[in-house]
């Protein structure tokens, strides 16, 4: 009797976070600085701030880094980190946040990489665009976006109770982001909604970025206009990127200017002499 070969298990498949942008694309691309900072002044509102994301592929989502993972315990496990985290940094870095301050240890650990609910943004437009030009291996061909949200609005979504709706304080509302940073990796339809806080600015590249954050909650992992019907994006084609990039440098926004980290330096200055990295020899 022949024996039935034992099937083997599919791989696991993770959520690439490539669905699209979640929200309305401007029907104007941007191809020169002009059209960039035009197209702005036509979403904007004066006295009216808003917020900017950069990405180098349109279709990626936003979804901070924790909340990427397929399953709940890998996003636990992505959220448990930060407690090595915190173990480690000890022996590694000076001037460590008081055993208290949490939303600064989760900002220290995403500045070094770590998986968190925060997602970065910038208030400067320039910056966002900056990303939304960056070419990497994987976006290289790929058109890039820069999203426009107006973060009072986002935290009049997440709460219905705020009076004047405003952006939450790193101090000011420190029990109610605490109770974000406590969460885990579990979905629930009538968790905690996406929100906009201003962080503690704690490391030179924050402030250089002119770093802003969105926490997620348990609600729902992935920001769209649903959460902020004002959520608007702006296609960045691929083959304007290189001109958008050297447009930039002409006003002071290059790569060397908004990392203050030696190596950022060093991939500037061959960009800017236009040479390719050979690496090692």
């Amino acid at each position: 009797m022949a024996t039935r070969k034992k099937r083997k298990s599919a791989p696991k498949k993770r959520r690439t976070g490539k669905t699209g942008p979640g929200c309305r694309v401007h029907p104007r691309p941007v191809t020169t600085l002009g059209d960039f900072f035009n197209t702005c002044s036509g979403v904007l509102k004066k006295e009216v701030e808003f917020w900017f994301r950069g990405h180098a592929d349109l279709t990626w989502t936003l979804t901070p880094s924790a909340l990427r993972y397929d399953t709940k315990a890998e996003r636990t496990q992505a959220l448990g980190l930060l407690a090595d985290f915190k173990r480690c940094a000890k022996m590694k870095l000076s001037n460590l946040p008081t055993r208290e301050d949490e939303l600064e240890w989760v900002q220290l650990a995403r500045h070094y990489g770590l998986p968190t609910r925060l997602l970065d943004w910038t208030r400067n437009a320039a910056i966002a665009l900056y990303f939304g030009c960056s070419v990497t291996s994987s976006s290289k061909n790929r058109d890039g976006a820069v999203f426009v949200i107006n973060p009072r609005d986002l935290n009049r979504q997440a709460d219905k109770r705020l009076g004047e709706p405003r952006i939450f304080d790193a101090h000011t509302d420190a029990e109610r982001i605490r109770k974000y940073l406590n969460l885990a990796g579990e979905r629930n339809a009538r968790g905690l909604k996406t929100i906009a806080i201003n962080p503690v600015w704690n490391s030179e590249r924050i402030m250089l970025q002119q770093g802003v954050f969105t926490l997620h909650g348990s609600k729902e992992f992935t920001l769209t206009s649903k959460e902020a019907p004002g959520l608007v994006c702006l296609r960045v084609p691929a083959a304007n990127k290189e001109g958008l990039l050297f447009e930039l440098e002409r006003a002071g926004i290059n790569e060397m200017s908004i990392f203050p980290e030696p190596d950022h330096m060093c991939r500037y200055l061959v960009w800017r002499e236009k040479l390719d990295v050979l690496g090692a020899q």
